[in-house]
């Protein structure tokens, strides 16, 4: 998959992977600290003027066995919800995404919610196109990633286990 528009300067140097590093993880104490009533919702970008909602995706490094937990914008589907491995359309696929491909079975909290276990598959082909315009509806900004990007940003549903 070719990128087709080109990507802003600046977004892919160090300075702004460290302010998404420890921008994730003071997002992460105060969702926990309030149960998801504040930093579950994301007003950046095109969710300036259509927050869209935040949850918790625990995880495992498959390297390293450390957990982890990384607020991500999704997308409820009847019992399951869908995340996205954009990374802001940067070259590689982020961490999470193959921490839950080496290990699917995780829990995710949601605003509201403690926990709640699931189970991690990629969307093939034909549901990822049945999906994806509606996570562009969701956050307009995942066709810009998109297109500054060469590879095919992956979709990920979590099932309720």
């Amino acid at each position: 998959m070719a990128a087709t528009k080109p990507k802003p300067d600046g977004l892919d140097k160090p300075v702004v992977a460290k302010i998404i590093k420890y921008g994730a993880k003071a997002n992460v104490a105060i969702y926990r600290l309030t149960n998801g009533r504040i930093g579950a919702k994301w007003r950046i970008g095109a969710g300036w003027r259509k927050p869209v909602p935040v949850l918790l995706l625990d995880h495992v490094g498959r390297k390293s066995g450390t957990r982890f937990t990384t607020p991500l914008l999704y997308l409820e589907d009847g019992a399951n919800v869908v995340v996205v491995g954009s990374q802001g359309g940067l070259p590689k696929n982020p961490q999470w995404f193959h921490n839950l491909v080496a290990n699917p079975d995780t829990t995710v909290a949601l605003p509201g919610e403690r926990s709640r276990a699931v189970r991690a598959r990629v969307a093939g082909a034909e549901e990822r196109a049945a999906l994806w315009p509606r996570l562009v509806d969701l956050y307009a900004d995942f066709d810009n990633y998109q297109a500054w990007t060469d590879r095919e940003i992956p979709v990920v549903v979590l099932e309720p286990r």
